[in-house]
Protein backbone atom coordinates (compact mmCIF):
# COMPACT_ATOMS: atom_id res chain seq x y z
CA UNK A 1 0.00 0.00 0.00
CA UNK A 2 1.28 3.23 -0.84
CA UNK A 3 2.02 5.96 1.44
CA UNK A 4 0.23 9.09 1.51
CA UNK A 5 2.21 12.24 1.44
CA UNK A 6 1.26 15.83 1.68
CA UNK A 7 1.00 17.18 -1.93
CA UNK A 8 3.18 21.09 -2.03
CA UNK A 9 1.12 24.24 -1.70
CA UNK A 10 0.09 25.35 -5.43
CA UNK A 11 1.56 29.13 -5.71
CA UNK A 12 -2.12 30.20 -4.87
CA UNK A 13 -2.75 28.25 -1.60
CA UNK A 14 0.83 29.35 -0.89
CA UNK A 15 0.05 33.26 -0.51
CA UNK A 16 -3.61 32.11 0.83
CA UNK A 17 -1.64 30.72 3.65
CA UNK A 18 0.88 32.93 4.05
CA UNK A 19 -1.42 35.93 4.36
CA UNK A 20 -3.49 33.86 7.16
CA UNK A 21 -0.13 33.35 9.22
CA UNK A 22 0.43 37.28 9.06
CA UNK A 23 -3.18 37.96 9.91
CA UNK A 24 -2.92 35.72 12.55
CA UNK A 25 0.16 37.09 14.18
CA UNK A 26 -0.97 41.03 13.71
CA UNK A 27 -4.15 40.20 16.05
CA UNK A 28 -1.96 38.37 18.60
CA UNK A 29 0.02 41.61 18.93
CA UNK A 30 -2.97 43.67 18.94
CA UNK A 31 -4.49 41.76 22.07
CA UNK A 32 -1.20 40.75 23.88
CA UNK A 33 -0.31 44.56 23.94
CA UNK A 34 -1.33 47.22 25.57
CA UNK A 35 -1.02 49.78 23.24
CA UNK A 36 -2.16 52.83 25.35
CA UNK A 37 1.18 52.76 27.24
CA UNK A 38 3.28 53.26 23.79
CA UNK A 39 0.95 55.50 23.02
CA UNK A 40 1.74 57.77 26.41
CA UNK A 41 5.32 57.42 26.03
CA UNK A 42 5.18 57.97 21.78
CA UNK A 43 2.98 61.35 23.01
CA UNK A 44 6.17 62.39 25.17
CA UNK A 45 9.07 62.40 22.76
CA UNK A 46 6.87 63.00 19.57
CA UNK A 47 4.44 66.28 20.49
CA UNK A 48 2.40 67.13 17.48
CA UNK A 49 1.07 71.07 16.60
CA UNK A 50 -1.81 72.04 18.39
CA UNK A 51 -2.80 75.18 16.61
CA UNK A 52 -5.52 73.69 14.22
CA UNK A 53 -4.30 75.22 11.35
CA UNK A 54 -2.48 72.66 8.87
CA UNK A 55 -3.93 69.23 7.76
CA UNK A 56 -4.29 67.31 10.84
CA UNK A 57 -1.16 65.39 12.53
CA UNK A 58 -1.37 61.68 12.27
CA UNK A 59 -1.88 59.71 15.70
CA UNK A 60 2.06 58.53 16.69
CA UNK A 61 0.73 55.04 17.54
CA UNK A 62 -0.01 54.94 14.15
CA UNK A 63 3.31 55.34 12.61
CA UNK A 64 4.85 53.57 15.45
CA UNK A 65 2.66 50.70 14.61
CA UNK A 66 4.53 51.16 10.48
CA UNK A 67 8.02 51.31 11.38
CA UNK A 68 6.79 47.85 13.63
CA UNK A 69 5.65 46.46 9.97
CA UNK A 70 8.38 47.70 8.33
CA UNK A 71 10.48 45.91 10.61
CA UNK A 72 9.27 42.88 10.76
CA UNK A 73 8.41 42.20 7.26
CA UNK A 74 11.85 44.19 5.86
CA UNK A 75 9.80 47.07 4.33
CA UNK A 76 10.85 50.07 2.81
CA UNK A 77 9.72 53.54 3.61
CA UNK A 78 7.71 53.94 -0.01
CA UNK A 79 6.91 49.49 0.97
CA UNK A 80 5.54 50.17 3.71
CA UNK A 81 3.12 52.76 2.44
CA UNK A 82 1.95 50.95 -0.19
CA UNK A 83 1.34 47.57 2.20
CA UNK A 84 -0.37 49.73 4.65
CA UNK A 85 -2.89 50.88 1.83
CA UNK A 86 -3.15 47.23 -0.21
CA UNK A 87 -3.37 44.63 2.72
CA UNK A 88 -6.24 44.72 4.87
CA UNK A 89 -4.55 42.79 7.75
CA UNK A 90 -1.73 45.83 8.04
CA UNK A 91 -4.46 48.15 7.89
CA UNK A 92 -6.28 46.74 10.59
CA UNK A 93 -2.97 46.57 12.81
CA UNK A 94 -2.42 50.23 12.52
CA UNK A 95 -6.22 50.99 13.27
CA UNK A 96 -7.15 51.92 10.24
CA UNK A 97 -10.16 52.36 8.16
CA UNK A 98 -10.92 51.97 4.32
CA UNK A 99 -11.77 55.55 3.98
CA UNK A 100 -8.81 56.71 6.29
CA UNK A 101 -5.56 58.55 4.44
CA UNK A 102 -2.33 56.28 4.90
CA UNK A 103 0.59 58.14 5.69
CA UNK A 104 3.01 58.54 3.52
CA UNK A 105 6.61 57.37 3.23
CA UNK A 106 7.84 61.31 3.89
CA UNK A 107 6.05 61.09 7.03
CA UNK A 108 7.17 57.93 8.31
CA UNK A 109 10.51 58.86 7.55
CA UNK A 110 10.59 62.32 9.81
CA UNK A 111 8.60 60.34 12.48
CA UNK A 112 11.39 58.10 12.60
CA UNK A 113 14.19 60.88 12.49
CA UNK A 114 11.96 62.50 15.57
CA UNK A 115 12.33 59.29 18.12
CA UNK A 116 16.09 58.84 17.16
CA UNK A 117 16.71 62.84 18.48
CA UNK A 118 14.42 62.50 21.22
CA UNK A 119 15.98 59.53 22.22
CA UNK A 120 12.24 57.08 21.85
CA UNK A 121 13.70 54.09 21.27
CA UNK A 122 15.28 52.95 24.75
CA UNK A 123 11.85 54.35 26.58
CA UNK A 124 9.90 52.51 24.33
CA UNK A 125 11.93 49.07 24.65
CA UNK A 126 11.70 49.41 28.22
CA UNK A 127 7.74 50.05 28.00
CA UNK A 128 7.67 46.62 25.86
CA UNK A 129 9.77 44.28 28.07
CA UNK A 130 7.72 45.75 31.30
CA UNK A 131 4.84 44.43 29.33
CA UNK A 132 6.45 40.88 28.42
CA UNK A 133 7.45 40.52 31.76
CA UNK A 134 3.46 40.87 33.14
CA UNK A 135 2.70 37.93 30.89
CA UNK A 136 5.02 36.31 32.47
CA UNK A 137 7.58 35.85 29.44
CA UNK A 138 10.53 38.14 30.55
CA UNK A 139 11.77 36.61 33.41
CA UNK A 140 13.59 39.35 35.66
CA UNK A 141 16.98 39.06 35.20
CA UNK A 142 18.23 38.11 38.59
CA UNK A 143 19.31 34.11 37.36
CA UNK A 144 21.64 34.71 34.42
CA UNK A 145 22.12 37.61 31.47
CA UNK A 146 24.06 37.77 28.21
CA UNK A 147 25.99 40.11 27.34
CA UNK A 148 27.30 39.97 23.61
CA UNK A 149 28.11 42.05 20.33
CA UNK A 150 27.73 41.45 16.81
CA UNK A 151 29.05 43.87 13.68
CA UNK A 152 26.58 45.94 11.54
CA UNK A 153 28.57 46.49 8.15
CA UNK A 154 27.10 49.21 6.03
CA UNK A 155 27.25 49.70 2.39
CA UNK A 156 28.53 53.11 2.75
CA UNK A 157 32.53 52.00 3.08
CA UNK A 158 35.36 53.67 1.57
CA UNK A 159 36.38 52.88 -1.91
CA UNK A 160 40.22 52.41 -2.83
CA UNK A 161 42.88 54.05 -1.23
CA UNK A 162 42.73 57.32 0.88
CA UNK A 163 43.66 60.61 -0.63
CA UNK A 164 45.15 63.69 1.64
CA UNK A 165 45.40 67.16 0.41
CA UNK A 166 47.03 69.77 2.08
CA UNK A 167 45.04 73.45 1.74
CA UNK A 168 46.94 76.51 0.76
CA UNK A 169 49.12 78.12 3.58
CA UNK A 170 48.35 74.89 5.88
CA UNK A 171 51.55 72.66 7.64
CA UNK A 172 51.49 68.94 7.49
CA UNK A 173 50.08 66.61 9.01
CA UNK A 174 47.62 66.57 5.48
CA UNK A 175 44.25 66.39 5.42
CA UNK A 176 42.65 63.30 4.40
CA UNK A 177 40.26 63.94 1.54
CA UNK A 178 36.47 62.68 2.43
CA UNK A 179 34.53 60.37 -0.62
CA UNK A 180 31.32 61.39 -1.20
CA UNK A 181 28.62 59.07 0.36
CA UNK A 182 30.60 57.47 2.62
CA UNK A 183 29.30 57.26 6.24
CA UNK A 184 32.01 59.14 7.91
CA UNK A 185 31.22 57.50 11.44
CA UNK A 186 31.37 54.39 10.79
CA UNK A 187 34.76 52.46 11.20
CA UNK A 188 36.89 48.83 9.68
CA UNK A 189 37.22 46.13 11.64
CA UNK A 190 39.00 42.80 11.15
CA UNK A 191 36.25 39.81 11.69
CA UNK A 192 36.56 36.26 10.89
CA UNK A 193 39.59 37.19 8.79
CA UNK A 194 37.86 39.21 6.39
CA UNK A 195 37.33 43.37 6.76
CA UNK A 196 33.99 44.85 7.46
CA UNK A 197 32.77 48.84 7.47
CA UNK A 198 30.21 49.55 10.17
CA UNK A 199 29.18 49.66 13.36
CA UNK A 200 28.53 47.60 16.17
CA UNK A 201 25.49 46.21 18.28
CA UNK A 202 25.99 45.25 21.71
CA UNK A 203 23.16 43.25 23.11
CA UNK A 204 22.42 42.41 26.76
CA UNK A 205 19.78 39.72 26.83
CA UNK A 206 18.08 37.36 29.29
CA UNK A 207 19.33 34.10 29.66
CA UNK A 208 15.57 32.13 29.61
CA UNK A 209 14.43 32.86 26.19
CA UNK A 210 17.13 35.04 25.07
CA UNK A 211 14.76 38.61 24.83
CA UNK A 212 17.01 41.73 24.64
CA UNK A 213 17.30 44.21 27.88
CA UNK A 214 19.62 46.59 26.83
CA UNK A 215 21.12 48.09 23.61
CA UNK A 216 24.18 50.09 22.80
CA UNK A 217 26.11 51.25 19.59
CA UNK A 218 29.53 52.04 18.92
CA UNK A 219 31.62 51.99 15.70
CA UNK A 220 33.32 48.47 14.55
CA UNK A 221 36.47 49.26 15.90
CA UNK A 222 35.49 49.43 19.48
CA UNK A 223 36.36 46.27 21.28
CA UNK A 224 33.46 44.41 23.26
CA UNK A 225 35.81 44.39 26.75
CA UNK A 226 35.45 47.98 26.84
CA UNK A 227 31.20 47.92 26.20
CA UNK A 228 30.23 45.46 29.20
CA UNK A 229 29.62 48.74 31.59
CA UNK A 230 27.56 50.62 29.43
CA UNK A 231 25.51 47.66 28.65
CA UNK A 232 24.94 46.70 32.19
CA UNK A 233 24.41 50.55 33.36
CA UNK A 234 21.03 50.24 30.93
CA UNK A 235 19.30 47.36 33.10
CA UNK A 236 19.11 47.54 36.32
CA UNK A 237 20.42 44.22 37.42
CA UNK A 238 19.56 42.42 41.01
CA UNK A 239 22.20 41.48 43.25
CA UNK A 240 23.74 38.26 42.92
CA UNK A 241 22.95 37.93 38.89
CA UNK A 242 25.22 35.98 37.13
CA UNK A 243 26.66 37.62 33.54
CA UNK A 244 27.78 35.30 30.68
CA UNK A 245 30.19 36.28 28.50
CA UNK A 246 32.47 35.24 25.92
CA UNK A 247 36.58 35.25 26.07
CA UNK A 248 36.55 38.53 24.14
CA UNK A 249 34.89 40.31 27.89
CA UNK A 250 37.76 38.32 30.12
CA UNK A 251 39.55 41.02 31.90
CA UNK A 252 40.45 42.08 35.38
CA UNK A 253 39.02 45.36 34.79
CA UNK A 254 35.83 43.80 33.88
CA UNK A 255 35.75 41.33 36.28
CA UNK A 256 36.41 44.26 39.15
CA UNK A 257 33.22 45.90 37.41
CA UNK A 258 31.01 43.00 38.00
CA UNK A 259 32.13 43.19 41.70
CA UNK A 260 31.47 46.62 42.17
CA UNK A 261 27.78 46.29 40.83
CA UNK A 262 27.60 43.07 43.46
CA UNK A 263 27.06 40.70 40.16
CA UNK A 264 28.76 37.03 39.61
CA UNK A 265 30.84 36.78 36.37
CA UNK A 266 30.55 34.18 34.56
CA UNK A 267 32.98 35.35 31.71
CA UNK A 268 34.47 32.92 29.62
CA UNK A 269 38.17 32.13 30.64
CA UNK A 270 41.29 33.22 27.92
CA UNK A 271 44.45 31.74 27.62
CA UNK A 272 47.12 33.56 27.36
CA UNK A 273 50.70 32.74 25.98
CA UNK A 274 52.73 29.87 27.99
CA UNK A 275 49.23 29.92 30.36
CA UNK A 276 46.88 27.21 28.71
CA UNK A 277 43.62 26.81 30.29
CA UNK A 278 43.30 24.17 32.92
CA UNK A 279 41.12 21.14 32.87
CA UNK A 280 38.60 23.03 34.72
CA UNK A 281 38.46 25.92 32.72
CA UNK A 282 37.56 24.33 29.85
CA UNK A 283 34.79 22.84 31.94
CA UNK A 284 33.67 26.04 32.91
CA UNK A 285 34.09 27.42 29.29
CA UNK A 286 31.67 24.44 28.00
CA UNK A 287 29.02 25.32 30.62
CA UNK A 288 28.58 28.98 29.83
CA UNK A 289 28.77 27.81 26.10
CA UNK A 290 25.43 26.03 26.98
CA UNK A 291 23.58 28.56 27.60
CA UNK A 292 25.65 31.66 26.06
CA UNK A 293 24.54 30.63 22.64
CA UNK A 294 20.87 32.26 23.33
CA UNK A 295 22.60 35.34 22.22
CA UNK A 296 23.85 34.59 19.41
CA UNK A 297 20.56 32.87 18.24
CA UNK A 298 19.16 36.88 18.37
CA UNK A 299 21.87 38.42 16.12
CA UNK A 300 20.83 35.33 13.66
CA UNK A 301 17.01 35.24 13.67
CA UNK A 302 16.89 39.46 13.21
CA UNK A 303 19.01 38.58 10.44
CA UNK A 304 17.01 35.81 8.65
CA UNK A 305 13.54 37.13 9.54
CA UNK A 306 13.97 40.58 9.12
CA UNK A 307 16.46 41.09 6.29
CA UNK A 308 18.67 42.95 8.37
CA UNK A 309 22.29 42.29 6.93
CA UNK A 310 23.43 45.47 7.37
CA UNK A 311 22.88 49.37 8.64
CA UNK A 312 20.19 51.56 6.52
CA UNK A 313 20.93 54.57 7.81
CA UNK A 314 24.25 57.28 7.92
CA UNK A 315 25.36 57.72 11.19
CA UNK A 316 25.56 56.16 14.37
CA UNK A 317 22.36 57.72 16.42
CA UNK A 318 20.04 56.78 13.33
CA UNK A 319 22.04 53.25 13.31
CA UNK A 320 21.22 52.96 16.68
CA UNK A 321 17.83 53.54 16.42
CA UNK A 322 17.88 51.01 13.90
CA UNK A 323 19.26 48.60 16.68
CA UNK A 324 17.46 49.11 19.57
CA UNK A 325 13.87 48.67 16.64
CA UNK A 326 15.11 45.58 16.00
CA UNK A 327 15.66 44.26 19.12
CA UNK A 328 12.29 45.70 20.27
CA UNK A 329 11.05 43.79 17.36
CA UNK A 330 12.69 40.80 17.71
CA UNK A 331 11.19 40.29 21.40
CA UNK A 332 7.40 41.25 20.08
CA UNK A 333 7.78 38.79 17.40
CA UNK A 334 8.81 35.90 20.23
CA UNK A 335 6.00 36.65 21.85
CA UNK A 336 3.37 34.47 20.82
CA UNK A 337 5.37 31.52 20.56
CA UNK A 338 6.41 31.75 23.71
CA UNK A 339 3.04 31.82 25.56
CA UNK A 340 1.71 29.38 23.48
CA UNK A 341 4.73 26.59 24.96
CA UNK A 342 4.15 27.41 28.58
CA UNK A 343 -0.15 27.09 28.07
Amino acid sequence: MPIKTSQPLSYTSYYVEKRKTKRIFLKQMSSLIHWESVTNVLEKHYPTGQSGQGRKAYPALVLFKMILLQTWYNLSDYGIEEQVNDTLSFMRFCGLQLEDEVPDHSVVCRFRKALNQSGAWEVLLEQINSQLAGHGVLVKPGAISIVDASVTPTPRKPKGKSSYSLAEGQEPPLDKTRQPGVDQEARWVKKGGKLQYGYKRHYLAEAQEGLVLAVHTTPANVHDSQLLGDCLNKVKLPPRSRVLADKGYCSQANEALLHSKGLRSGIQRKAYRNKPLTRREKQYNKLVGKVRYKIERVFGSIKRWFGRLEARYVGMAKTHGQHVLEALAYNLYRLPGIIMSKT
